[in-house]
């Protein structure tokens, strides 16, 4: 599959599927065997233990995202798929940093930390572990920020996105 350089866009797509083994992997694999690279996976269960959601970040155009939701219903674990406009989703993920954090390196950590409404979760000697909540830039800015420090591990959870205003995704499996 060839995608022109210049016409990739961010995609957020929300699919329900059945809650059941091996659902994740036939549906990340959908998105491998038509050359999608996963920007982002997250994947959990929904207010229907039976149901759970799967939100994907992945690089495409809108050709080739159309074809992929088509592919998508064609599988029998999925209920419904949603591709998420940014400007009509509100998108979150989770940051866990551990910093290089001596005692003079504090004062400067703990204003980045009030800046950003981050949470300090451990303190040690010589680091500590922070907790950051947001959009993919405030998550960005605040790991290029935090680089001049030192930072010595990080985990970060994927995306989860759900589109603004009264439509639901799931009205219809739970009506």
């Amino acid at each position: 599959m060839f995608i022109n350089p210049d016409q990739l866009r961010r995609y957020t797509v929300g699919v329900l599927v059945d809650n059941e083994p091996g659902v994740l992997s036939r549906v990340s694999g959908l998105f491998s065997r038509r050359g999608f690279n996963i920007e982002s996976l997250a994947v959990g269960p929904t207010q229907d233990r039976e149901v759970s959601r799967i939100t994907i970040v992945v690089l495409g155009d809108d050709a080739h995202i159309e074809q992929l939701v088509q592919q998508l219903y064609k599988l029998i674990c999925v209920q419904k798929v949603q591709v998420m406009q940014s400007r009509n989703a509100v998108e979150r993920q989770l940051l866990l940093v551990k910093v290089k954090a001596g005692v003079a390196e504090r004062e400067g950590l703990m204003r980045l930390v009030d800046i950003f409404k981050a949470k300090v979760l451990d303190v040690t000697k010589s680091s500590m572990i922070l907790q950051i909540t947001g959009d993919n830039d405030k998550v960005a800015a605040i790991l290029s920020l935090l680089e001049d420090y030192g930072i010595t591990e990080l985990v970060r959870t994927g995306v989860v996105a759900l589109e603004r205003g009264d439509d639901v995704m799931n009205s219809d499996i739970f009506d």
